[in-house]
């Protein structure tokens, strides 16, 4: 009689997998989360904070958020292998899924959920499909590097949903919140007025910048030391300041709407019921899709983050121009990261203990 082979252990590997995490990358919820509270804290205990730090700005960018994302994405996007990006650009079972999800699926999801669980909350309401509108081209990098995602893919995805951004965002903020709205008889809709200079100038602070800077980085760095001595000595000591600047980035982010957000506890918590159940149909949803497609462990979860990930800096900056930063939908804006931020870590968990369950061929 022929013997089968055992069945992978798979709690042992997602358990190995764990356990080669640095204590900082194990611990990093507990950070993020204390971050988090450091930031709500100042922004309710500091008089006059907020408005200190939402007045230095450039351009509709706060200057403090921008420092913390280009110290937190230069690292990751030194660690990219610019050489291999053709391998990502010709595959069209990652591209065409990725361009799909972020830009159908995702803003029709996030507009049914606000209509359906905001009915009655139209500020609140208009809010959060800004924020579905404004695809991730941040942070999402470094969620994908946490989880072990294909870093060349997370570069191109993300530059490819720049480009897009700069021309579909105000196309899609009209349908979404001017035409859609009277199609389906839901009332009078309203007018997003932003520009595409504007949401160029955030593509390129917070994209355009630290790109070119992690791939001269790169390439100078390997043309001098050579790319053996490049990742093992180089990449060490930038690594680091990722969650610097990510820590950096939430407690400005949090003390900037501290008081908003620690005084309207209710609203608050209307406006993350459909965040949480946007965030999990996206990144659940596009995790099996991905594997569905044979994608293999690591580009299936880069599809998933850059699908459930969101440009909060941008959707902030675009609600307050707007509508006023007092208003309702800058408040929705901001309680968005305020879910997306400790939802994602726990994602980035979630992704790490299903890896053993893909075939070592992937």
């Amino acid at each position: 009689m022929a013997r089968t082979a055992p069945a992978p252990d798979i709690r042992g590997e997602a358990a190995s997998v764990a356990g080669r995490l640095s204590f900082v990358d194990r611990w990093l919820a507990v950070w993020i989360l204390g971050a988090m509270a450091v930031g709500l804290g100042l922004g309710r205990l500091v008089p006059g904070l907020n408005d200190a730090l939402a007045e230095v700005a450039v351009g509709g960018i706060s200057l403090p958020i921008g420092l913390g994302l280009l110290v937190m994405m230069y690292p990751v996007l030194a660690k990219v292998r610019y050489d291999r990006l053709d391998t990502v650009t010709g595959d069209r079972r990652l591209m065409a899924p990725s361009l799909v999800v972020n830009w159908v699926v995702g803003p029709a999801v996030m507009f049914a959920l606000a209509w359906v669980l905001l009915p009655d909350l139209p500020e609140y309401r208009t809010g959060l499909i800004v924020v579905g509108l404004a695809r991730c081209i941040a942070m999402v990098i470094i969620w994908n590097d946490l989880a072990r995602g294909d870093r060349e893919a997370a570069a191109v995805l993300v530059a490819l949903n720049s480009v897009f951004q700069v021309v579909m965002f105000g196309v899609l903020g009209w349908f979404y919140l001017d035409l859609l709205p009277g199609w389906l008889g839901l009332g009078e809709g309203e007018h997003l007025d932003v520009s595409m200079g504007r949401i160029a100038l955030n593509v390129v602070v917070f994209l355009g910048i630290p790109l070119v800077a992690g791939f001269l980085t790169r390439r100078l760095g390997e043309k001098k030391l050579g790319r053996e001595r490049y990742e093992s000595d180089l990449l060490p000591k930038t690594g680091p300041w990722a969650l610097y600047g990510l820590l950096f980035t939430i407690v400005v982010l949090f003390a900037l709407q501290g008081r908003a957000v620690t005084s309207q506890p209710l609203d608050v918590a209307r406006i993350a019921l459909p965040l949480l159940a946007y965030f999990a149909l996206m990144w659940f949803g596009a995790f099996a899709l991905g594997k569905g497609l044979g994608l293999g462990y690591d580009r299936t979860a880069t599809l998933a983050f850059t699908a459930a990930g969101n440009n909060f800096e941008l959707a902030i900056a675009v609600a307050i121009g707007t509508f006023g930063v007092t208003s309702g939908q800058a408040l929705a804006g901001v309680v968005g990261p305020l879910i997306e931020v400790p939802v994602l870590i726990a994602l980035v968990r979630v992704a790490l203990a299903r890896r053993p369950a893909f075939a070592p061929a992937d």
